[in-house]
């Protein structure tokens, strides 16, 4: 029996398990098993964590296997299951989460109803920049940059399925990218609102994601007219993305909807 709890942020969902107790396991193979959502619990990847003294250190697999330095909604998911459930309190009010991007800070400001609400401290964006990629036999405009993992924007007037679901597998996988990229379609719809579609390197369509939330905000705000201070609305929900002076901060809440355990 492996224990689990289960957490998302806007429907991006992760699975969480203490580091100890897949020790013994194929993580990889363990990933693909518990995220299926046929066969599985059901998620769009998998966070091994251990406790710290001022919150957890994590690893991310995505629900293919493979693995990614960090996912804003992710992060935030876990400090929802150290706060809510395991009982972890700070007198400062802010969790601190080591990953393979660095460590993030999440200062918890609040409740929505039940879900704890949490701003985290992103970091700054690397190499924002334009490049025109051949895509499908058509030549795209995109901003690219890394928020702790590669992203790829592409900026539209409007949003549609079929178009993320033409071109963002071919983004997310063309050889601009030899890790991958997880592709954000943006729309830039007023200067304070910004809404996108996600295709989640490793994943697939996703509901929402923190880090591409925050990859649509750098784009919309160099290229799209948007300002620094914007909601991002994806399938999922709004999220709060500030681009300010010392870096990125994402605010948005997470909700725990599982504790249970897989039978091996």
């Amino acid at each position: 029996m492996i224990p689990l709890i289960k957490a998302h942020a806007y429907g991006n969902d992760f699975l969480y398990v203490n580091e100890r107790d897949a020790r013994e396991h194929d993580r990889v193979a363990l990933a693909r098993r518990l995220c299926d959502r046929h066969t599985g619990v059901g998620a769009d990847g998998l966070i091994l964590f251990h406790r710290t003294p001022g919150g957890a250190a994590m690893r991310l697999l995505n629900s293919d296997g493979s693995h990614a330095e960090v996912s804003g909604n992710g992060v935030r998911g876990l400090a929802a299951v150290l706060v809510d459930v395991l009982g972890f309190a700070a007198a400062d009010r802010t969790v601190r989460i080591d990953t393979d991007a660095g460590l993030k800070s999440l200062e918890l400001v609040g409740r929505d109803g039940s879900r704890p609400v949490f701003r985290a401290a992103m970091g700054e964006p690397t190499a924002p920049g334009r490049q025109t990629l051949s895509v499908a036999g058509e030549p795209l405009e995109v901003v690219t940059m890394r928020v702790g993992n590669p992203q790829c924007v592409r900026l539209e007037s409007a949003l549609s399925e079929d178009r993320l679901h033409r071109i963002g597998p071919a983004l997310s996988s063309h050889p601009a990218f030899p890790e991958g990229a997880n592709v954000e379609i943006a729309a830039v719809e007023a200067p304070d609102l910004v809404r996108i579609l996600i295709w989640e390197r490793g994943v697939g369509p996703t509901l929402a994601s923190g880090t591409g939330a925050c990859a649509a905000a750098v784009a919309a705000s160099m290229h799209g007219g948007a300002g620094r201070d914007v909601r991002v609305v994806s399938p999922g929900g709004s999220q709060r993305v500030e681009w300010r002076e010392d870096g990125l901060f994402l605010t948005g809440w997470a909700e725990v909807v599982l504790r249970g355990a897989w039978t091996v």
